[in-house]
């Protein structure tokens, strides 16, 4: 079938230049060897140069270990026409941040993505670059709708498609048939900059990818495909399609209300790569700590230190010294954070430097997701979300979901869910913060005579310097929660007893109305009691009037949190709903503490730390 194929409108729309097929690939060890072997022998009979880019997204099977090996045997009998370049993501990330991995090891001048378990039969593929040469395009898609296309598709999964396929049509708009079907072709310039403006990192990835290339401009057009999916189901799960329509309508949300896609800032390209230096302040050697170092060794980028500031020396026999990076371990005695990231800064070599807590970890392409931004003179700082992690235990994911929740954070949830849009910040906390290095010199780093609270002031630092600083939903790191209810109250009154503090004391960026609104309600349920007790007739204007103010906000409030708290688990809504009930309350009155101060203390950082539970 190979050798009937007519690839000619390929050579003539290559003419010469390199085709990167990327194929995402997840759990397909017993596969994927001859998924790549079926591909490379079709792309063999169009006699071009190409390079197939398999990514392993976190498999936990032997998909990585078949990568490698089929990769090892490939070039040598593919000599200089063909390459197989893998790339191994060591945690799971999502489709998405695959796909972007991959571009970014790809070299070709064309791109095709292709899903790694060839349900899709890549033999189609000469009728992509038909289209691509009759219609002009920039980009031809897959379509299980077209009169061409044979398909053996299971009646669910066409009732669902025909149900995501009219919701699409209905809230963006996009003039194409199909959106999901997993074998697209793109000209590299017109993919790379939708992947520059991306935010979906799983389910409604396709339909993102299309939207900002339409939008912006590129020309669309569509292809046949031949699909056996057998009577496999899929990923039609609940939760599956529930965060499908959730990214979808975020979509719709910033394509056609935001208008984010056409205006969000993407930097030049660097220069040349900086250099980082990772700061770490901590007590102690601990299994976060390791964790921490483990999640760097696996960074994508490599031009980077780390600097390790514990209290005292570290055992003898740890085994820091067996890291793939340049390590240093400063003791700097029992002092706060800010002075052991002092310390961390004057030793730094590089050019940019992360901060990160010992409790927290990083994605693999964090310090790379990072980087890019410090070409933008503008820009003096970045950060990004701290996300609860998934092996947290059952109360420490509790205290996540408290400061997830929309009526705790507000407009700031974005430092604590993966996700939301790029945008420039005036505050952000250390636990993920990069900072330029001659900026930080500049005013001497952080202050010393407070904690919590030294991040905000360096961040006034950097505005007040005339500098942005940039959050980038793509900067993840996995930062471990306080278990519900002690430690996370005694966490969260710290930060609220400072930030009232610094409303009166430094009020450029933290002075927000939104930081007022836990102590309004104490003060509500504060005059609630007095209220209730005033005697009124039945039925008279004074009786509706007390029974509006007791009944109607707290009962709208009880049944917001309840709603915003929402688990299938039982317990973990109801710990959810008391544990915002109880951060209102608490963060209000250490606010109004704080606000009344003369003085705000600070403490060390030896207390309260996170804990494996």
């Amino acid at each position: 079938m190979a050798n009937s194929l007519d690839w000619s409108n390929a050579r003539k729309i290559l003419e010469g230049e390199l085709l990167s097929v990327i194929l995402p690939v997840y759990n397909l060890g017993s596969s994927i060897a001859e998924n790549l072997e079926s591909v490379a022998s079709c792309l063999d009979s169009g006699d071009f140069r190409y390079e197939l880019v398999p990514v392993d997204d976190g498999s936990a099977d032997a998909s990585a270990e078949a990568i490698r090996a089929y990769a090892e045997t490939f070039t040598s009998r593919h000599a200089s026409r063909a390459a197989c370049r893998p790339v191994l993501i060591a945690k799971n990330a999502g489709k998405g941040s695959a796909l972007k991995a991959g571009f970014r090891a790809s070299t070709g001048s064309y791109v095709l993505l292709l899903d790694g378990d060839l349900d899709i039969a890549p033999k189609m593929l000469p009728k992509f670059f038909d289209s691509m040469a009759k219609n002009g395009s920039d980009i031809v898609i897959g379509s299980k709708r077209h009169p061409e296309s044979s398909v053996q598709y299971p009646w669910h999964r066409r009732l669902a498609s025909a149900i995501y396929f009219g919701l699409v049509r209905l809230v963006v708009g996009l003039p194409v048939t199909d959106t999901q079907t997993g074998m697209k072709l793109f000209r590299r310039k017109v993919l790379g900059d939708a992947l520059d403006r991306m935010l979906v990192k799983t389910y409604a990835f396709d339909l993102e990818l299309l939207s900002i290339a339409y939008e912006r401009g590129a020309k669309v057009s569509e292809a046949p495909v031949e699909i056996r999916f057998g009577q496999k189901f899929g990923a039609l799960k609940p939760r599956t399609v529930r965060e499908m329509m959730t990214d979808t309508l975020a979509v719709f949300y910033r394509l056609r209300i935001l208008h984010y896609y056409a205006k969000v800032e993407v930097p030049p390209p660097l220069e040349r790569n900086p250099f980082v230096s990772v700061v770490i302040a901590c007590p102690a050697g601990s299994w976060m700590l390791d964790e921490c170092l483990k999640g760097l060794a696996e960074q994508t980028y490599r031009d980077f230190e780390v600097i390790v500031l514990p209290d005292q020396p570290l055992p003898s026999d740890s085994s820091l010294t067996t890291y793939n990076f340049q390590l240093s371990i400063i003791p700097t005695g029992k002092v706060r954070p800010a002075e052991k990231r002092n310390a961390g800064i004057a030793a730094a070599k590089g050019d940019v430097v992360a901060f990160i807590d010992d409790d927290a970890y990083p994605e693999a392409r964090w310090l790379e997701n990072a980087v890019k931004y410090f070409s933008e003179p503008t820009i003096g700082a970045v950060g990004g979300p701290g996300v609860t992690p998934p092996g947290d235990g059952f109360l420490a994911q509790a205290g996540g979901r408290v400061y997830e929740n929309l009526l705790v954070s507000g407009n700031y949830r974005y430092r604590y869910k993966a996700g939301g849009v790029r945008r420039d910040v005036d505050d952000y906390p250390s636990c993920n913060l990069f900072v330029g290095k001659s900026l930080l010199d500049s005013f001497g780093g952080y202050r010393t005579d407070f904690w919590p609270g030294e991040d905000t002031l360096l961040c006034k630092d950097v505005i007040d310097s005339g500098k942005r600083i940039v959050y980038d939903p793509w900067i993840v790191v996995y930062h471990h929660r306080r278990a519900l209810f002690a430690p996370h109250l005694r966490q969260l009154g710290r930060y609220a007893f400072h930030r009232g503090y610094f409303c009166k004391r430094y009020p450029s960026n933290s002075l927000h109305a939104s930081y007022f609104v836990p102590s309004a309600f104490v003060a509500y349920l504060i005059a609630w009691l007095p209220v209730s007790c005033i005697s009124t007739v039945p039925g008279s204007w004074a009786a509706m009037l007390q029974m509006a103010f007791l009944v109607v906000p707290l009962g709208a409030y009880l049944l917001l949190t309840l709603l915003t708290a929402f688990s299938t688990h039982p317990l973990m809504w109801l710990l959810t709903a008391l544990g915002v009930f109880l951060s209102h309350v608490w963060y209000g009155i250490r606010f109004i503490c704080g606000l009344c101060a003369s003085k705000a203390p600070c403490e060390y950082i030896g207390r309260d730390h996170a804990q494996k539970i």
